[in-house]
C-alpha cells in the first residue's frame, strides 16, 4: 500500500509523507568558525571537493595558495562543510562529510550536527540540493552569488521519524556504494580504451600498417627504428608558417580547445572575452594545422576546419607538399613527440612558455611517402572512432548511473519511496 502524501510547500522538496514536517536547518544544525590560529601546524590540511572532503598537502601548490594556515579554520571529524561561493558558476559550489579532522579555507560554512548521527542524513539531503543545483537558485531574483551561514541554517529541512533517518542513510550507503562501484569500474575501462587508441596511433605513426617489413635506424635516438622507406627530417622541411592578416576582420573568430579541437569560438564551453576589432587578427584555413604556442605540450594544436581568425598566441602552418597534415596532427600527438614539445618551449615560469616556430622546426620527425601517410591516416581515422564508440558508450553508463544515483537520493530523503 502506497503511504500517504501531501504538500510539502517547498517547490524543490514537493511531496513528503504525512508523518514528516518541514523544519529550519537551524533547529538540527550550528555554525561555527574556528580559527586555528596558531593551532595550525597541529592539523591536517583538508579540502572539500567534487568527491567530497580529502586531505591536502600543505604544500600543495595546485591553484591559489595561502602564506599562512593561521586564518583556516578547524573542520571535525562527522561536520558538514559547504561552499556556497559564485553560485552563478554551478560547478564551483561544494557540499561534504568530513570523516577526517583538520583545518579548511576561511571560505567555506561548516554545521555542527546537534546530534552525532545527524550529519549522516543531512549530508544526502544537502548533497541531493547541490546535485539538483537549488543553492544555484535561490533569492527573488533566482539566483544568488553566494549564501552565508545565516542563509543556510535558514534553508528548510526536513523533521524525519525517529528511526526512519537511520534506515534511510543505511539503505542510501549501500546502494550508492554499489553504484559508485560500477561507474569506478567504467571510469577505469575507459582509460584503457584511452590507452590502447593512444597505443594504435603510436604503433601506426612511428612504424606504419604494414607488418614484416624491413626497418633502420632513423639517427634520431629518441625516434629509434623506422621503416626502410621513410625519411627522417626536421619539421623546417615539412612546414610553412602562415603570417597572413585580415584585412577587414569579418571572418568567423575561433579558439582553441583541448577536447574538440579549433572551432568557432562562439562554441566554446567558456565563451572568452572578445576583441572589439579583428582587423590584422591572424588567418587560418581549412587543413591548417594550428598550434596554441602556450599549450602545445599539452597536445593543444588541430588540424582547422575553417576559414577564420585566430589568436596572436596561435601559430598555422600549412604544408611544403611532403607531409600529409592530419598524419602530423597524429604523430605530433604521441606522447614523444609532446615531450619534445616541451623540451623546445621557451619562457619563463609555468604556463609561460611556449613553442615558438624556432623550437618546433628544430624536431625531427618521421615522414613516410605521401600514399602511405594517407594509408595510415584512414586507418587511424576507423580504428579511433571505433573506439571512440567505445568511450562514448561507457560515458553514457556512467551518465545514466549517476542520473540514477541523483534519482534514487532524492526520493529517499525526501519521502518519496520507502525503506521497506
Amino acid at each position: 500500500m502506497a503511504r500517504a502524501m501531501k504538500d510539502s510547500g517547498v517547490e524543490w522538496i514537493g511531496e513528503i509523507p504525512e508523518g514528516w514536517e518541514v523544519d529550519k536547518t537551524k533547529h538540527y544544525y550550528t555554525n561555527h568558525k574556528d580559527v586555528a590560529g596558531n593551532r595550525s601546524e597541529e592539523f591536517e590540511r583538508l579540502a572539500l571537493t567534487l568527491n567530497g572532503v580529502i586531505k591536502r598537502p600543505k604544500d600543495d601548490s595546485t591553484g591559489l595558495q595561502p602564506e599562512a594556515f593561521n586564518g583556516y579554520q578547524i573542520l571535525r571529524s562527522g561536520e558538514l562543510v559547504f561552499k556556497l561561493i559564485d553560485l552563478e558558476n554551478v560547478s564551483t559550489s561544494r557540499v561534504g562529510y568530513s570523516p577526517f579532522t583538520g583545518i579548511v579555507s576561511p571560505a567555506y560554512i561548516i554545521l555542527q550536527p546537534n546530534k552525532t548521527e545527524e550529519s549522516l542524513y543531512g549530508v544526502y539531503y544537502f548533497l541531493s540540493m547541490w546535485q539538483r543545483e537549488v543553492f544555484n537558485h535561490m533569492g527573488d531574483d533566482g539566483v544568488r552569488s553566494s549564501l552565508n551561514a545565516s542563509d543556510l541554517l535558514n534553508i528548510p529541512y526536513l523533521k524525519v521519524p525517529n528511526g526512519e533517518k537511520t534506515k534511510i542513510v543505511s539503505f542510501l550507503d549501500t546502494k550508492c556504494a554499489r553504484i559508485d562501484a560500477v561507474i569506478e569500474q567504467t571510469r577505469a575501462s575507459i582509460e584503457e580504451y584511452k590507452k590502447l587508441k593512444q597505443s594504435v596511433i603510436t604503433q601506426a605513426v612511428t612504424k606504419g600498417i604494414r607488418p614484416g617489413r624491413k626497418m633502420k635506424d632513423s639517427g634520431v635516438e629518441w625516434i629509434g627504428e623506422i621503416p626502410e622507406e621513410w625519411n627522417c627530417l626536421k619539421i623546417k622541411w615539412l612546414l610553412d608558417e602562415r603570417n597572413e592578416r585580415s584585412e577587414h576582420g569579418l571572418e568567423e573568430p575561433l579558439s582553441m580547445s583541448q577536447k574538440y579541437g579549433l572551432i568557432p569560438t562562439k562554441e566554446m564551453d567558456m565563451v572568452p572575452n572578445m576583441a572589439s576589432s579583428f582587423v590584422g587578427a591572424k588567418v587560418c584555413y581549412p587543413g591548417d594545422l594550428v598550434f596554441n604556442k602556450l599549450k602545445a605540450h599539452l597536445g593543444v594544436f588541430a588540424l582547422s576546419k575553417f576559414h577564420g581568425l585566430v589568436s596572436p598566441d596561435y601559430a598555422v602552418y600549412h604544408s611544403r607538399g611532403i607531409a600529409n597534415l592530419k598524419y602530423l596532427e597524429y604523430l605530433f600527438k604521441t606522447p614523444q613527440y609532446i615531450a619534445e614539445f616541451k623540451k623546445k618551449s621557451t619562457g619563463v615560469g609555468a604556463g609561460l612558455t611556449r613553442l615558438y616556430t624556432a623550437g618546433l622546426y628544430s624536431i625531427y620527425s618521421t615522414i613516410p611517402p605521401l600514399y602511405e601517410q594517407a594509408e595510415i591516416v584512414d586507418y587511424l581515422d576507423e580504428k579511433a572512432e571505433e573506439i571512440n564508440t567505445l568511450i562514448r558508450q561507457k560515458e553514457s553508463i556512467i551518465s545514466e548511473l549517476e542520473s540514477y544515483k541523483k534519482s534514487l537520493i532524492f526520493e529517499y530523503v525526501t519521502g518519496k519511496k520507502e525503506v521497506v
